[in-house]
């Protein structure tokens, strides 16, 4: 498969203005979150908002104790989702592409949406810490001519509006506390400016630049995902992720797999979903076009409806 490589740069550029999908995990306390994703689309926007971190040692900050109780990032991205549903629009003035359904799990739980899956060496844990509190998201390797770049949430590198993250480590193949792959610290935060300065939705994507570990960058160890931009909508997509909120445990990697179709609960925001029951934590896993692991990434998990049904 021929992957499209881009600069960091390109990348960031097509970003203001392409169609990225963002998908849904659900809050972190609730059991079987409906995911949804959202797109947008903001021709002339300026470039994406960055931070060059000055952490003094993410890695070793981060001990298997500290992974371990590590709060689901979801919880941030709930307060974007408060704000554009109380406003009954998205923040912000941009027009954004057409909207999205959802579909919800089964009545009573009683059929799983998700899968489990075996490690996959590009897709990975996010830890990062905001204040006093440690948190967990998920994030994927992708394309990009500095062989460095993780795709995840924008709630997941940014407060959204507000600070950049703090610790800022991505964890490849992460599985039951063990790191195969090392552990990589961020030297740079990317996120749009629409979720940098409103916590706008829409625009909750964002970036990692990681160090090199041991003098070799991080696509060099453990692969990339192509990204594909401005892709139809209603595609078929397998999400990935980490979720850490109950029933889940952060511990392996799951993943679901459906057509994308509209949010009918918040159709301001003009996003997409699949139905899936992964919780907090999966937040910044990548969204794998036509359902294969090692296709081009479309989309990144961003927020869900706990309990919704369609």
């Amino acid at each position: 498969m021929t992957k499209k490589s881009l600069p960091i740069t390109g990348l960031l550029s097509l970003l203001t203005f392409a169609f990225l999908t963002l998908c849904a995990a659900g809050g972190a306390a609730a059991a079987t979150p409906l995911h949804a994703v959202s797109s947008f689309a903001a021709p002339g926007t300026p470039q994406l908002v960055s931070l060059a971190t000055a952490n003094t040692d993410p890695a070793a900050y981060w001990t298997p104790e500290r992974m371990r109780t590590a709060i689901p990032g979801d919880v941030l991205a709930g307060k974007a989702i408060a704000r554009g549903a109380a406003s009954g629009t998205a923040n912000g003035a941009v027009e954004a592409g057409p909207p999205v359904k959802i579909a919800s799990p089964a009545k009573g739980g009683s059929s799983s949406l998700h899968q489990d899956e075996d490690p996959i060496d590009h897709v990975g844990k996010v830890f990062f810490t905001m204040g006093a509190f440690a948190y967990v998201c998920s994030g994927n390797a992708v394309v990009s001519d500095n062989d460095s770049t993780v795709a995840t949430a924008g709630h997941c590198v940014n407060e959204g509006p507000g600070a950049f993250v703090q610790n800022f480590v991505f964890v490849p193949a992460y599985l039951n506390g063990t790191a195969p792959y090392g552990i990589w610290p961020a030297k740079a935060l990317y996120t749009t400016p629409q979720w940098r300065t409103a916590g706008d939705i829409r625009y909750d994507t964002g970036f990692a630049v990681t160090a090199t570990v041991h003098g070799r960058h991080l696509a060099d160890v453990v692969g990339a995902s192509g990204v594909e931009f401005n892709a139809d909508r209603g595609l078929s997509y397998q999400a990935f992720g980490y979720p850490a909120a109950p029933p889940f445990d952060g511990q392996s990697l799951k993943s679901c797999s459906g057509d994308a179709t509209k949010d009918p609960i918040n159709p301001q925001f003009k996003a997409q979903g699949i139905p899936c029951d992964m919780t907090g934590g999966s937040s910044g896993g990548p969204w794998m076009v036509d359902s294969e692991r090692d296709s081009f990434q479309n989309s990144i998990t961003s927020y869900g409806y706990p309990g919704a049904r369609p």
